[in-house]
């Protein structure tokens, strides 16, 4: 990767995460570039990372053998279709719900695409990001994106492109989802008598602890739960107050509604 000269068209919060992500890991400054419409933007990445910035997006993709778009979904089309994209390039999409045809199509076709779905996490280098390549990348470019990506947090790639909804319904939502559930620990806690501010710490403690134990010790999170779990104890009582307020059934219907919404989007803003 430290060969590959790496391009951003957009320099927002994922952008920023990924460009430093990037050089912690090795990557050499003078390989990274970035375009963004504010200057204000371009100039302070200059000096937070030593890296080259542009106002315009075709001086970009000249200089750049990947490139990553990093815009809103709604002005992907703008920025994509007047380029002059180059035919060996890698195209890395993170924009949720641009389907990798429409980017290819509006690069001028033929055009190796990987679409990324990363997560908010990725601001403090602990995401997750589901990974799809069509046809024309090749094995090395699956590679170098993977690398990229991985500068922020873990990387999963899926053969279909349709389960990348999935992915958006589970990782790229999922955050909003352990936000609500704190959140909802902390009020309950409160209303039981402890101190706002001993409450949201102990309910972010918690969820942060949890999910650090269920990645080094990687037992099926079903069983993590059950060590827990004691026979009668206050854990139970818990677990079943969850089950009878039909807690799994919940989720399913959130995240099949998340999952709806993201192929919706796609179909929209791919046209």
């Amino acid at each position: 990767m430290n060969t590959q000269k790496i391009g951003f068209i957009g320099a927002g919060n994922m952008a920023r995460s990924l460009i430093g992500g990037l050089i912690n890991s090795g990557v050499a400054a003078d390989r990274l570039f970035a375009t963004d419409p504010n200057e204000e933007i371009r100039t302070a990445l200059e000096n937070d990372f030593s890296i080259t910035t542009f106002a315009d997006n075709q001086m970009l993709i000249d200089e750049s053998d990947v490139v990553v778009f990093a815009v809103k979904p709604q002005i992907m089309k703008a920025a994509a279709t007047p380029l002059s994209a180059k035919g060996d390039a890698l195209y890395i999409t993170i924009a949720a719900g641009i389907p990798a045809t429409s980017l290819d199509n509006w690069l001028g076709g033929n055009r190796a695409i990987v679409r990324a779905m990363p997560n908010t996490p990725s601001l403090v280098q602990s995401g997750a990001t589901g990974l799809y390549a069509n046809a024309a990348v090749s094995e090395e470019q699956k590679q170098l994106a993977e690398s990229i990506l991985r500068a922020v947090g873990l990387t999963v790639w899926v053969e279909d492109e349709a389960q990348l909804d999935i992915v958006t319904a589970l990782s790229g939502s999922g955050p909003a989802y352990f936000f609500m559930v704190m959140e909802a620990m902390e009020k309950a806690a409160e209303s039981l008598g402890l101190p706002a501010d001993t409450a949201r710490l102990l309910a972010i403690q918690t969820g942060f602890g949890a999910s650090k134990l269920a990645l080094e010790i990687e037992e099926d999170p079903a069983i993590l739960r059950k060590q827990v779990t004691s026979p009668g104890g206050t854990t139970e009582q818990a677990i079943k107050t969850f089950e009878e307020l039909g807690l799994i059934e919940m989720f399913n219907k959130a995240m099949k509604a998340a999952r709806d919404r993201a192929a919706q989007l796609a179909e929209e803003l791919g046209k």
